[in-house]
């Protein structure tokens, strides 16, 4: 039995860390201390009426504590053993997701700058930390406009023949294609990376001079397109700066809210620019606004890099420890201090300011979260709103790069950090249904072997087809009787008109297109959507001639074999034949016979050229393609069940018998890709052809074979 008056009196004045355990030895708390006697002794105190504080003690089933040498290294134990263990009771930064920077990667002959999350470990310099990924990629697109620097990865860029869109719209400068040298696009690097390190000054006077050498060298338009970026990089100077005495890197944090509700908003301020602020809302179930503020700083470090100047909005007895450790840890001076008088004042404001509003805000969106819930358990029929709720989706294009996903949702709103991508494997292509069994598989194997708590209802993005799948699978786990409901589009697809398919009941519930439960039922609904997407589109996608070929030597070997016309075409017709026909053929296998020359052409050619007659006086090749589109592209004309014919129709259906007997006569005039793909069958089961001259055959013929048959037959 725990006695704490035996228990304090036992303890030194000294410092050092407690850890308070409850019932099966469960961490429920970890504190530090200056004195491990006084601190201590003022939970059990008879006056402490603190109802959380009352709370805690009725647990404790025992305390052990640590005595250290320093108060700075009992707050590093502190945080620690918070990190490794995450107690109930104290302090959890929530959002542990590293900071985002811009990397600049010095490798590549034309660097680029990139956003970037995660250990700073790859070769080149790093810019940051931002605030949140949204100050990153705002930067980075300024960047591109004022610098035309490259954003493609490097695989884009090795296999570019043509400037892509970004150069089109004048955000690139095209190095991929040699539209720039190596020393400008240097230069406009350099210009970009002064801009990072707040010497932006420097970069306007660069190209003051820049625009007026062009002047003097008459080259005006250049001068006119110095002159516009040098504007626009003054309005983002002008939009970004903050008074401040010289070039200062400072970061103002501010704690605002009780014991249990608190909200820290951070601003970061480099090189005298404000990059913005985020807020951060700590699980603090039992510390002060001061210890909580203390262990915020000390998670918030562990992963930021701390600036010369850390203002805090809070008075804080540790701040000494604190600046010790944190220039420790940057190997420089690092100041941590509450302000009173100055600009610095002004700056803590603003960042209170901030913070309060995100509580605010976070208590509206908790309240219309309640809201949805209760609207929610009503339109369902369930006993009560649920606490747990995940979502499927499945995410394809044509069957390839198939991955599954599973959000999940609670009283506040989306957990995005027990989200969870799978990716599906060994299924046929498009099978939803496989797909959607194989995730669900493996989400509720962790279920059942707890690592993961079940949800109160289960979302499908579908019908009454997929949760009658899901639920065999459920089943077989277990877990059959889970409340379970598909999520299916209404008759147009509008948002709103959604039908919810709850298993087991007799029809599908629509509930009204504003109310509270619809909003929430979309909004998970669109969530699963765009993480499934997500993830879908980092998969690499490989084309469709390599896949279904394996083989990329030969397709490079039958993209190159096909013929693209007479001179003169550009590079655009000649592209768009080529693409056509990999379309085409990629579902062929290899054959020796595919040379230069025996590859059927294909497009309309250019305007001038359509009526030039083929070879021995016989229909061009843009007529034949013109019949080859009336015969395949015309709409059915069907009349009680049978087909109807008009001229064209009989005419074409008689070219392609007379070409069929064509083909056995000269079986090797005739051996090219296109016996290889089937064409289109025939419009009608049997036509009689009748009698027919030679120049009719070979028309008709040209009619069946896009032009190139006819040829053959002349030759023949």
């Amino acid at each position: 039995m725990f006695d704490p008056k035996e228990f304090i009196a036992s303890l030194p004045r000294r410092p050092g860390v407690y850890r308070m355990f409850g019932a099966g030895h469960e961490l429920l708390y970890v504190g530090k201390a200056r004195s491990l006697k006084d601190r201590v002794g003022t939970y059990f105190a008879a006056g402490n009426v603190n109802p959380k504080v009352q709370a805690l003690t009725a647990q404790i089933e025992g305390v052990e504590v640590t005595v250290t040498n320093s108060e700075t290294e009992a707050l590093l134990l502190e945080y620690n053993l918070i990190k490794a263990h995450k107690p109930r009771f104290n302090v959890v930064l929530r959002d542990d997701k590293s900071f985002p920077y811009i990397h600049l990667c010095v490798e590549h002959e034309f660097p680029r700058l990139m956003f970037y999350r995660g250990a700073r470990s790859a070769a080149g310099r790093y810019f940051g930390p931002f605030p949140n990924a949204g100050a990153v990629r705002d930067t980075l697109n300024q960047l591109q406009k004022l610098f035309r620097i490259r954003n493609c990865r490097d695989s884009f860029f090795a296999n570019r023949s043509r400037p892509c869109l970004q150069h089109q719209i004048g955000r690139c400068s095209a190095p991929c294609v040699g539209l720039i040298t190596r020393e400008a696009y240097a230069q406009d690097m350099a210009a970009a990376v002064k801009v990072l390190d707040g010497r932006s000054d420097e970069v306007n006077a660069e190209l003051q001079a820049r625009m007026e050498e062009a002047g003097e060298r008459l080259q005006f338009e250049l001068a006119a397109q110095i002159r516009d970026q040098l504007a626009a990089l003054k309005r983002i100077q002008a939009q970004q700066v903050v008074t401040a005495e010289g070039q200062r890197d400072v970061d103002v944090i501010a704690i605002v809210g009780e014991a249990g509700e608190y909200a820290v908003s951070v601003m970061l301020v480099r090189g005298g620019r404000n990059l913005g602020t985020t807020s951060y809302f700590p699980r603090a179930a039992l510390a002060e606004a001061g210890e909580a503020l203390a262990s915020f700083v000390m998670q918030y470090y562990a992963s930021a890099e701390a600036p010369a100047q850390v203002l805090l909005g809070t008075p804080l007895e540790e701040a000494a420890s604190l600046a010790e450790l944190l220039s420790s840890r940057t190997g420089r001076a690092v100041e941590v201090r509450h302000p009173l008088r100055g600009l610095a004042v002004r700056w803590v404001e603003l960042t209170r300011e901030n913070a309060v509003q995100a509580l605010r805000m976070r208590f509206a969106q908790r309240q219309g979260m309640e809201e949805m819930l209760l609207d929610l358990s009503e339109v369902l029929d369930l006993p009560e709103p649920p606490a747990r709720m995940e979502c499927f989706d499945i995410s394809h294009t044509g069957g390839e790069g198939t991955v599954a996903s599973c959000v999940v949702f609670g009283p506040e709103g989306p957990l995005k950090k027990e989200y969870r991508r799978f990716n599906i494997s060994g299924v046929t292509p498009g099978d939803d249904y496989a797909a959607l069994r194989q995730a669900l598989a493996r989400r509720y194997k962790h279920v059942r072997q707890g690592e993961v708590p079940a949800p109160d209802l289960l979302l499908i993005d579908g019908g009454a087809g997929q949760i009658s799948q899901v639920h065999a699978v459920l089943a077989e786990l277990g877990y059959g009787d889970l409340t379970l409901v598909g999520v299916a589009k209404g008759p147009d697809r509008r948002p709103g008109q959604e039908r919810l398919f709850v298993y087991g009941a007799a029809a599908p519930v629509t509930p009204a297109g504003h109310s509270p439960a619809a909003r929430l039922i979309q909004r998970i609904r669109d969530e699963a959507h765009r993480f499934a997407i997500s993830g879908h589109r980092r998969k690499p996608q490989r084309p469709h001639l390599d896949a279904h070929r394996g083989d990329p030597a030969h397709r490079a070997a039958v993209l190159h074999a096909v013929p693209v016309g007479r001179s003169g075409r550009g590079p655009v017709v000649r592209g768009r034949r080529r693409y056509r026909f990999a379309r085409r053929l990629f579902r062929a296998p290899p054959r020796p016979e595919l040379a230069p020359g025996r590859i059927p052409r294909s497009g309309r050619g250019q305007a001038d050229r359509r009526r030039r007659p083929g070879a021995a006086g016989q229909p061009g090749f843009a007529h034949a393609h013109r019949a080859h589109r009336r015969r395949h592209h015309r709409p059915r004309d069907h009349h009680f069940g049978a087909a109807r014919m008009d001229g064209r129709d009989r005419r074409a259906a008689q070219g392609r018998r007379l070409a069929a007997r064509q083909v056995q006569d000269h079986p090797a005039d005739h051996r090219s890709v296109a016996d290889a793909v089937p064409l289109a069958a025939p419009r009608v089961a049997d036509v009689s052809s009748g009698g027919v001259d030679d120049d009719d055959r070979r028309r008709r013929d040209a009619r069946f074979h896009g032009g190139l048959s006819a040829h053959r037959v002349a030759r023949a």
